[in-house]
């Protein structure tokens, strides 16, 4: 499982920082907490628009960061390293796993 093709995170140097975890509150707050895209609110990303790969000068800026769910981030990702898309049916395997609530088990 998985994909052979190797990819490299340019922006791994700049998100293990305090300065990002500053600035990725100051973006999710902007957005008001829910994806840009399609609006929802769960698990959300902090996405350079500009990737820093591409654009290492916009790295710190708050007007080039977005806020994206997972899946849309996922979609913009592979569609920027030249990834195929997901198949419906994939696609609708993996929001079902992101979307799918495991209630909580009472310990006794």
């Amino acid at each position: 499982m998985g994909l052979n093709k190797d990819y490299f995170r340019h922006s791994a140097r700049i998100t293990k920082t305090k300065r990002w975890k500053r600035l990725r509150f100051e973006a999710l707050r902007r957005d008001n907490f829910q994806c840009v895209q399609c609006g929802a609110r769960g698990r959300l990303e902090v996405d350079h628009i500009e990737p820093v790969r591409t654009r290492p000068d916009l790295a710190w800026d708050l007007n080039n960061l977005q806020t994206l769910c997972k899946a849309d981030h996922t979609r913009k990702t592979r569609a920027e390293i030249d990834l195929p898309q997901l198949s419906p049916q994939r696609q609708k395997w993996r929001d079902f796993l992101d979307n799918e609530v495991i209630p909580d088990v009472a310990i006794s």
